[in-house]
């Protein structure tokens, strides 16, 4: 593959350190796609309000990600960026909010994550509109869907075009919802489309809680997955950040091996994880990544890489290498 300018500059000064590992990482993951092998990547923290479709997007239409599992956060805020960028407001000076300063944000319904505010109603609440209905449909029909089943479908039944404020080329949600890549969402109550749904079903105006399904039922679909993919092509796992995006979908391998008895069944062929998290007793975003050999998820020769440093800055780099830029 020819390499862009960004490319051609990363492996030029990235010689060193995290720079290096940031090269030998986004080489791996190219010679592992060259081999037929697939990716699996999990998006922790804030990443879609970070507008990290800008390059995931891309990644994704050109078959380079074969998998996703987020946060519900992740989810979500994907598509409020894609129908209310422009009322976003950026507050460059946030380390010297003071606790007023915040109450004035709140007071004109701007949540803020970092130094990105969320706009209450251009964004959730114009997207709660199109999901409730979602919601309702399903639920008077009996046909539970996941987290990502009913974003797709308003995604694909174009409800939202009229509201789009940015190219959709750069909303990674659009782009999977295209080529219909799995995605698996952990924990999807603890988001604001979750905190609705829940509110909705104490309400009494949707009857079944079941309609949206749950952790459990994404495990199973996850172990279905990989249990079909990886005998045919090798894994990948690709984590920007750490908690339950990357907890969840890793221990697929020990669960088909030990609890299902599933021991032809491949481990993970390759691991990165771009974190800042401190490596320290208990943690597991600081943990490295041999400690995974331990918990049956990776193997002594599995490629095994940490850039440790802010997933936002590094996440755009690597996917500009392996995508030529």
């Amino acid at each position: 593959m020819s390499k862009g300018p960004i490319s051609q500059f990363i492996k030029h000064h990235f010689r060193h350190f995290n720079s290096a590992t940031l090269v030998d990482a986004a080489e791996s993951y190219n010679d592992l796609l060259q081999k037929n092998g697939k990716m699996f990547v999990t998006l922790a923290g804030a990443m879609s309000s970070a507008e990290l479709g800008l390059s995931l997007a891309e990644m994704i239409r050109q078959g380079k990600v074969h998998g996703i599992c987020c946060t519900g956060a992740n989810l979500e805020e994907d598509v409020f960026n894609l129908v209310a960028h422009e009322h976003y407001v950026r507050v460059p000076n946030y380390r010297d909010l003071t606790a007023q300063d915040e109450l004035k944000l709140l007071n004109r319904h701007l949540n803020r994550v970092t130094d990105t505010c969320i706009p209450e109603e251009e964004a959730i609440r114009r997207i709660e509109k199109f999901m409730f209905e979602a919601w309702k449909d399903a639920d008077k029909n009996n046909k539970p869907l996941f987290p990502h089943e009913f974003f797709y479908k308003i995604l694909r039944e174009g409800k939202l075009v009229p509201s789009y404020q940015i190219d959709p080329k750069n909303s990674w949600l659009l782009a999977a919802a295209e080529k219909n890549l799995p995605i698996f969402v952990p924990g999807w109550e603890d988001s604001t489309l979750g905190n609705i749904f829940a509110s909705y079903c104490i309400s009494g105006e949707i009857k079944n809680v079941h309609t949206v399904r749950s952790g459990i039922e994404y495990m199973t679909e996850l172990c279905k997955w990989y249990g079909e993919v990886a005998p045919k092509s090798q894994i990948g796992f690709f984590q920007i950040g750490g908690g339950i995006a990357g907890d969840f979908p890793i221990c697929v391998v020990p669960l088909l091996h030990q609890d299902l008895k599933r021991t032809d069944v491949p481990l993970w062929a390759y691991f990165c994880q771009i974190s800042d998290s401190t490596t320290s007793y208990g943690s597991y975003s600081g943990a490295v990544p041999n400690e995974k050999i331990t918990w049956g998820k990776l193997g002594v020769e599995t490629p095994k890489f940490i850039i440790e440093s802010d997933a936002s800055i590094v996440a755009p780099l690597v996917f500009a290498y392996v995508l030529g830029w």
